[in-house]
């Protein structure tokens, strides 16, 4: 494990539940909430006060090639991206009885939730002429999936269950031209979906506690309260990187939301490749852990990495789920899902939601992404001078999100 000053905590690979709503602390006498994970609690109680805080000294690199590299891209999707079980959606975002077609990944993926409630994921794309089967991209009640083309019907588990004229296919056997399956799971709030559908990939190291995390939060309950899609001129990479450090937040977002936060290091964790911080708000204490807290998120937020390309970060009213999905090495498409304990129940909750809303549109939307297309703009044709990037002290989750990356690429020739 990395360790900086002590601010990293090591975290084990299986889940542990509090068994009751307040748990004594050996270390501070302080008490877990309801539902935290063991793992998120030692995390939360290694947070120091603001003039306690140590200057991280780690530094990294990298060269500007791997943002704008086509070589490099292709790298990324063939043996990262095809490799790993990926986001498709929150769990919530499609109920039973639904199909949802997600083109983000720049393959034609289907969504369906049976009316028992089970999930699975197919190449949407009919067996008899190829025809996209569902449109759009919103959920759409599908009790069958019939393609607009010539109506090649199939059951929401994949079969084909109905050809019309079937005595001129006096040779195809139902059973052999069911929908292309992909490998799909359901864990931690979101529904997995493996790319290629020659490839079955599985949990990565460290997931079960992931998953473990999110569900104490409730995202596998929440109720979906709005979406937005961005196509980004952008490089993946450029977009993920500052929801990994947040040495920028004082500065980018000194407009903003700079005075929600300090200008001190998280506690950082990894479970296997994916990320966990723990930061606290500017008006955080550690005096706040010793009573019982009301609303957890008004003082702490919690940044997960979900490797390689899902962010997802409490806030006190709701949840941010991101999915960067690389379609070039100069382009990003991002889907933002915005999830809340419930509907909106009265016009002070709707007004809120409301609200919340269109600040992560300006936020997320308008500097964050804004910040990951001018370095695209600066280093995208490659002609820019700029040989090396670099990472000081606060951005050192970058360096080990790059080295997990790395990992699943073949090595260069020497």
């Amino acid at each position: 494990m990395r360790a900086d000053d002590g601010q990293c905590v090591s975290i084990g690979s299986e889940p542990h539940y509090e068994e009751y709503s307040m748990q004594q602390n050996a270390n501070d006498n302080a008490t877990a909430p309801l539902g935290l994970t063991e793992s998120q609690w030692e995390a939360i109680c290694a947070l120091r006060p603001a003039d306690e805080a140590i200057s991280p000294t780690a530094e990294g690199q990298r060269p500007a090639s791997i943002y704008f590299s086509e070589e490099r891209y292709k790298a990324e999707i063939e043996q990262l991206f095809k490799k790993v079980p990926l986001v498709a959606a929150p769990s919530c975002y499609l109920k039973p009885g639904e199909s949802l077609a997600q083109d983000g990944y720049g393959i034609p993926m289907l969504l369906t939730r049976d009316k028992n409630g089970v999930v699975r994921a197919f190449v949407n794309a009919c067996r008899h002429r190829g025809s996209k089967i569902v449109e759009g991209n919103e959920p759409v009640a599908s009790a069958r999936l019939s393609c607009p083309y010539h109506a090649w019907t199939y059951a929401t588990d994949g079969r084909l269950i109905g050809i019309p004229r079937p005595e001129t296919f006096p040779s195809a056997k139902k059973c052999e031209l069911g929908l292309v399956t992909l490998e799909c799971y359901e864990a931690g709030g979101m529904i997995w979906v493996g790319m290629d559908p020659k490839e079955k990939p599985g949990l990565l190291e460290g997931s079960d506690q992931l998953h473990a995390d999110l569900e104490a939060f409730g995202l596998h309950t929440m109720h979906m309260y709005g979406r937005r899609t961005y196509d980004l001129k952008a490089n993946w990479k450029f977009v993920m990187e500052p929801f990994l450090e947040a040495y920028h937040i004082q500065r980018l977002h000194a407009d903003s939301i700079a005075d929600m936060f300090l200008d001190v290091p998280s506690v950082y964790g990894f479970l296997g490749h994916h990320q966990r911080q723990t930061s606290g708000k500017a008006n955080f204490s550690p005096d706040l852990l010793k009573g019982n807290i009301d609303n957890l998120h008004k003082y702490i937020t919690h940044a997960y990495l979900c490797f390689p390309n899902t962010v997802v970060i409490t806030s006190p009213y709701y949840m941010s789920i991101m999915i960067l999905m690389p379609r070039g090495a100069n382009r990003t498409v991002v889907d933002y899902f915005m999830l809340t304990k419930s509907e909106p129940d009265s016009d002070k909750a709707k007004e809120l939601f409301a609200r919340s809303f269109e600040l992560i549109h300006e936020v997320f939307g308008g500097e964050d992404f804004r910040a990951a297309e001018l370095q695209t703009a600066a280093l995208g044709n490659g002609n820019s001078g700029v040989e090396t990037l670099y990472f000081g002290g606060l951005e050192e989750m970058i360096t080990p999100f790059h080295e997990s990356i790395e990992s699943f690429l073949d090595k260069p020739e020497s």
